[in-house]
């Protein structure tokens, strides 16, 4: 038998248990990001950055090896631990995130990102989002509070205060993603239909009042309204460069290397990387990326159904909706149907602080549905 302490060992008790189906579409996943990054992002960026053509693709590739093993790390220790640490790693990122606005890095107006010497640059926001659906969960199901309302309240006053923080940088997607998490975590948790329309109301009618009334938010209202007004509008530069490239690429695409349109786009590596994939390989590409996320989320949801455990069930649905709702977001960016937000692909845009904020979320969600058969055996 083998010893469960060695690392052979440890890594045979997670083998045996892990949910091999979602580990594997997880790494399907991040190896798709990483050819779109060899054949098609690496260059662009590289280029504009005046670096070697492939250091993004190896960049990309350390990031994704990292969060390989950070996905094996949170999948791999026992649940209770998990839920232990998560919340002690859920104040140390809010720590970071206070900070932003003090010590953060600017970057084309936003003030989103911290530069430690001892540390790569990473957006704080990325590693927040993982742990509080764990610990908004956490709060949800806690017995210290009998009043469903109290509970409500609480959560609502710690995801309230994480977007008052974002407001600041400013990073309106980021804290629109943040509440529909809260609000999804609330719905699942059998919060009235009528209180949750209410409170989401409330939202849109604040966020309405800071982006027309407070000044900070000017570019956010012109940006809006550039939306709105695409033949006049001034900021639908990105955007519009994105539908080009995606609608000159046809169904099947112009073949690797041969887009020209995805020169022109800005943050082709990142936040446009759909317009990119979509110009050289066709709109049946995204439809098969899309398909796999589909996939992905189905299997997992799947697995709730078969949950009994309240805390892991909202843990579960929070993750999964968390990562629907960013796809949809950045393919909706790209296509024109929102406005733009800066938002990347789950697994397959390039990014560290994505690309670790998504293996969180994948060691969380491989460490809820794995099995629990004995170790000992």
């Amino acid at each position: 038998m083998e010893n469960k302490n060695t690392l052979f060992g440890i890594y045979y008790d997670w083998w045996k248990n892990i949910d091999k189906f979602l580990f594997s579409l997880i790494v399907l996943l991040f190896l798709t990001g990483l050819f779109f990054s060899l054949v098609s992002t690496s260059l662009i960026a590289s280029d504009k950055l005046d670096t070697n053509d492939y250091q993004f693709f190896f960049k990309h590739l350390v990031f994704i090896l990292l969060g390989i093993i950070i996905i094996f790390v949170l999948s791999s220790i026992k649940k209770e631990q998990l839920l232990k640490y998560s919340s002690l790693l859920f104040f140390l990122s809010l720590i970071f995130l206070i900070l932003v606005p003090i010590i953060g890095v600017e970057v084309k107006g936003s003030k989103r990102w911290i530069d430690l010497y001892f540390l790569p640059r990473f957006q704080p926001i990325e590693l927040v989002k993982p742990f509080l659906i764990i610990f908004i969960s956490l709060i949800l199901c806690s017995q210290k509070f009998s009043n469903i309302y109290i509970k409500y309240l609480f959560s609502f006053i710690i995801t309230l205060g994480i977007a008052l923080l974002l407001s600041l940088q400013p990073d309106i997607g980021q804290t629109l993603l943040v509440f529909f998490s809260w609000s999804v975590l609330i719905f699942t948790s059998g919060v009235s239909i009528f209180l949750l329309f209410f409170l989401f109301s409330s939202i849109i009618l604040i966020f309405f009042y800071l982006i027309f009334f407070v000044s900070k938010f000017t570019y956010i209202k012109n940006r809006l309204i550039s939306f709105l007004d695409s033949e006049t509008g001034t900021y639908n530069f990105q955007s519009d460069k994105a539908l080009e490239s995606i609608t000159s690429g046809g169904f099947f695409g112009k073949g690797i290397g041969e887009g020209t349109l995805k020169n022109r786009v800005p943050e082709a590596h990142t936040d446009y990387i759909i317009s990119v994939i979509s110009e050289e390989f066709g709109v049946i590409a995204i439809i098969l990326i899309f398909l796999l996320f589909l996939v992905f989320i189905y299997s997992v949801f799947k697995k709730v159904n078969f949950e009994n455990d309240e805390t892991i069930k909202l843990i579960l649905v929070g993750s999964i909706s968390l990562i629907l709702m960013q796809t949809i977001i950045h393919i909706g960016v790209n296509i024109r149907l929102f406005p733009t937000t800066g938002m990347t692909l789950p697994f397959i845009s390039y990014g560290g602080s994505s690309i670790i904020s998504i293996s969180i979320l994948s060691g969380i969600i491989l460490n809820f549905t794995k099995r629990n058969l004995n170790q000992n055996e």
